[in-house]
C-alpha cells in the first residue's frame, strides 16, 4: 500500500525549503527585451517571498548580438551580488542562457516557450533546423487556420491574454527588434552543467506545444513539464507561471537540503 505524506510534513517541508538561502529570480524576456512582460509574474513571486530581477535587453541596439544580450544580465545578476540565481528564459531568451551560465554561478535554469540553442547556431538559423515551419503550417491547419497563415498577434501571441492586458501593450506598441541578434552565433561547446527544467504552455499557438517537446528531447533530452496557456503565459497565467517556478525553488532546496548535493542537469528531484 502508498503512503502518502502528511499533509502536516508536506508543510514542514516547503516551510524548511524556503528558510534556506533564497533564490533569485533572474527573468529574461524574448524578443523586444521588454522588461514589462514580467511584470505580472514579478509582483506573484515577490507576494511569495522570493528575490526577483527583470532584465531589460538592448533588443532595439542594432550592434547588439547574444553577448551583448547576455552582458545586460551579467550585469544585473552582478548588482545584485547575488549567487542563487535561477534563470528564468522566455523564448528567443533561451539562446542567452548558455552565455550567461559561462560567466556567472546559477543553480537552476528554467526554459519558458523557449528556443533551445545547439552550439555555434544563430537565432536566425534555429528555425530552419528544427523544422518550426512545418510545425507551425501543422498547427495552423489544426486550428482551421490556412497552412501558410500571416503572423498576427492577436492570434498567435494574445489569444489567451486578459483584454486589459491587451489594450495596455497595444497602447505600448510594439518594442522594437533588431535584426543583428538573429545573426549571431550561440557560442558554447555544451548545454550547461546545470540543473534545467523546460516549461511549456500547452495552448502555444506560437511555437506548438508537440513541436517543443520534440526539440526539447532532442537537444536537452528533457521532457517538458506542460502548464495551461499560450506563447505570453507571463501575461495570460502569470500566478500560474510564478506557482510552477516556486515550486522549482522548492524542489531544488529540498533536494539539496537531502542529498547534500545539486541536482543532476535536467533534473530538480
Amino acid at each position: 500500500m502508498d503512503r502518502k505524506i502528511p499533509s502536516r510534513r508536506r508543510d514542514t517541508d516547503h516551510r524548511k525549503a524556503h528558510s534556506l538561502t533564497r533564490l533569485t529570480f533572474v527573468l529574461i524576456p524574448g524578443a523586444g527585451g521588454s522588461v514589462w512582460y514580467w511584470h505580472l509574474v514579478e509582483a506573484q513571486l515577490r507576494a511569495r517571498r522570493h528575490h526577483v530581477v527583470a532584465v531589460s535587453l538592448p533588443a532595439a541596439d542594432d550592434t547588439a548580438g547574444l553577448r551583448e544580450y547576455a552582458d545586460a544580465v551579467v550585469r544585473a545578476i552582478g548588482d545584485l551580488g547575488q549567487t542563487n540565481v535561477v534563470l528564468v528564459a522566455q523564448s528567443l531568451a533561451g539562446f542567452t542562457v548558455p552565455l550567461i551560465c559561462q560567466r556567472v554561478p546559477v543553480s537552476l535554469v528554467v526554459l519558458v516557450n523557449a528556443m533551445i540553442p545547439e552550439s555555434g547556431e544563430t537565432p536566425g538559423d534555429w528555425w530552419r533546423h528544427t523544422g518550426y515551419a512545418e510545425a507551425k503550417r501543422q498547427k495552423n491547419v489544426r486550428d482551421d487556420r490556412p497552412a501558410d497563415a500571416q503572423f498576427d498577434p492577436l492570434i498567435d501571441f494574445f489569444h489567451d491574454v486578459p483584454r486589459r492586458v491587451v489594450n495596455e501593450a497595444l497602447a505600448k506598441g510594439p518594442p522594437r527588434q533588431s535584426d543583428t541578434v538573429f545573426t549571431t552565433p550561440c557560442a558554447f561547446d555544451r548545454w550547461p552543467d546545470v540543473p534545467t527544467r523546460v516549461l511549456v504552455a500547452r495552448d502555444d499557438r506560437f511555437f506548438p506545444a508537440e513541436f517543443q517537446r520534440r526539440v526539447a528531447q532532442e537537444r536537452l533530452g528533457i521532457t517538458p513539464d506542460e502548464m495551461p496557456g499560450g506563447h505570453l503565459v507571463g501575461f495570460s497565467r502569470p500566478r500560474e507561471l510564478a506557482e510552477r517556478l516556486d515550486a522549482y525553488a522548492v524542489g531544488l532546496r529540498l533536494y539539496e537540503q537531502r542529498s547534500g548535493q545539486r541536482p543532476k542537469s535536467g533534473r530538480t528531484g
